[in-house]
């Protein structure tokens, strides 16, 4: 029996997000890794500015490993070689949304004391008059970044990182409240890297990939950077543009790329002479991730690009990916999220802990090297967040006799009408069905007989619009009737975080719109 030992052996070489990308610099250093536009980066080129970066900071403003600083940008091909060179010295990036107001950002700037700020021009423009105490730099993506990153050697800066470092701090999206920063670790993420090369085979040095999804986003930025940690080719789009993503993904012999709902539901909107012009695209991997896909979408989707080609996940910026269905069950396990992910183990539990049997409903906790380190500055929400060293991201669901996953709603999304607990995505998945809606989603609204009644905030279709009638009647013929919407208001459209997700707090806190 091999004793254990508090030192790693002399073999020993840590998984980091710059060590995948500089070794396939080694292998190919003249073959293009990132494309934007027309501007174009070899792997030489990109592994020299990595070393760059992170020499530049350790000498303006003298960074130092366990600091932090904030990327305020949208998608840009400077973006992987700001966060692998200054992760490869030790200094974590808060990944900020660029979407965000003034105020939002300062709030995560000033929660993780971020030293050194690295913004794009617009929002360089908008943090330009605001007081940030623990920024001492300030650089703007353009000439600014690019004279000051010159100025460093390109050589490895040579400090002692860990695999359990931290080389991101991405905020979730604040959907309860104020965001928290999700401590990412390189381990975390390298292996969700080699787990998504073994479940999609749209990753290798082979492969090119199209990445249009935010990435300051966890899932945006793994899905982009995994193809640049096994040599292969990304192109990155600044903004999603249906027809552009179509024609990138026919003319440039892409294989690959990953997509929100809201990404299906905008291209389906297309004309049907456009969307014809590309149908039968020669891909590998499409993957859906970040919310929930409805099955009628899938069945499009599967349609429309082929069988073979979609994978949906379902995980979280805290869990990493944690299930996968393959495109071979798409529309065999109707409504579902398919099997745990490599390497990651699943258990539904009931409210006392206790495992809940095949079928029936329980929160959803994972395990396994893809979790995150913990909230920053939040030991006590990290801790809620874990029971007994398995994570939830409070979701809800039940696995079938076969080991696939079904997921049935956010904990925190559940109605409880007379009494019975009712799960809005299950009500969603058939209005989604409901001819003249383009949109829909599923609240409780307080009411004074049932505590909550079910209602439907939709949008319609604006070339068949459904009214509310039509819409009742619908619900009455495919619902039970304690999950029949009791009111239908209608909305130009949803709020969605950047991660397509609906903001069912503020449909909530909303008043009644008429129906």
């Amino acid at each position: 029996m091999v004793a254990a030992t508090d030192r790693p052996p002399a073999t020993y070489r840590p998984l980091t997000i710059a060590s995948g990308i500089i070794a396939a610099a080694e292998r190919t250093p003249d073959k293009i890794a990132l494309q934007e536009g027309e501007r174009r980066l070899a792997y030489r080129q990109l592994a020299a500015r990595i070393h760059q970066v992170g020499q530049a900071a350790i000498a303006d403003p003298g960074l130092r490993p366990g600091d932090r600083a904030a990327l305020v940008a949208g998608n840009c091909l400077e973006y992987a070689e700001i966060v692998a060179g200054l992760s490869a010295a030790g200094i974590a990036v808060a990944t900020v949304n660029p979407r965000q107001t003034a105020a939002e950002i300062a709030y995560i700037i000033a929660d993780c004391g971020a030293r050194l700020v690295i913004a794009d021009g617009p929002r360089a423009e908008l943090l330009a008059d605001l007081d940030l105490p623990s920024v001492e730099k300030r650089l703007v993506i353009g000439p600014e970044l690019d004279a000051w990153r010159d100025r460093a050697a390109a050589r490895d800066p040579g400090i002692d990182v860990q695999e359990w470092d931290a080389f991101a701090i991405p905020y979730t999206s604040g959907t309860t409240g104020k965001p928290k920063g999700v401590v990412l670790s390189h381990r975390s993420r390298v292996t969700t890297f080699f787990a998504m090369a073994a479940e999609y085979g749209c990753y290798g040095p082979d492969e090119r990939y199209l990445a249009l999804a935010p990435l300051f986003h966890g899932a945006g930025f793994a899905f982009a950077h995994a193809a640049l940690y096994f040599g292969g080719f990304c192109e990155v789009l600044p903004a999603y543009e249906p027809v552009l993503v179509l024609r990138r993904l026919g003319e440039n012999g892409l294989g690959g790329t990953f997509m929100v709902p809201t990404h299906f539901h905008a291209m389906f909107a297309l004309e049907p002479k456009l969307l014809e012009r590309y149908r039968g695209l020669d891909l590998k991997a499409i993957v859906s991730n970040a919310a929930p896909l409805p099955q009628a979408t899938k069945e499009r989707i599967v349609d429309y690009f082929g069988p073979g080609l979609l994978h949906e996940t379902y995980g979280s910026t805290e869990g990493g990916i944690v299930t996968n269905l393959r495109p071979a069950d798409q529309l065999r396990k109707v409504q579902c999220v398919g099997q745990a992910f490599p390497m990651t183990r699943i258990r539904l539990l009931d409210d006392d802990g206790a495992g809940v049997a095949d079928g029936e409903v329980g929160e959803l906790f994972s395990n396994g090297p893809t979790l995150f380190n913990g909230y920053f500055g939040m030991p006590e929400e990290t801790e809620a967040a874990f029971r007994d060293g398995w994570f939830s991201a409070g979701d809800m669901a039940r696995m079938d006799e076969e080991g696939f996953f079904y997921l049935v709603d956010r904990k925190k999304d559940m109605i409880i009408s007379g009494g019975v607990n009712i799960y809005p995505r299950e009500i969603e998945e058939v209005l989604f069905r409901c001819p003249g809606l383009r949109d829909v989603a599923v609240i409780g609204r307080p009411d004074d007989y049932w505590g909550e009644a079910v209602a439907a905030i939709v949008v319609a279709d604006p070339d068949a619009p459904a009214d509310a009638a039509a819409i009742l009647d619908f619900s009455a013929q495919h619902l039970a009737p304690h999950k029949r919407p009791k009111s239908v208001a209608f909305i130009d459209v949803l709020p969605r975080n950047a991660a397509g997700k609906v903001l069912k707090r503020d449909l909530r806190a909303a008043p009644p719109a008429p129906g």
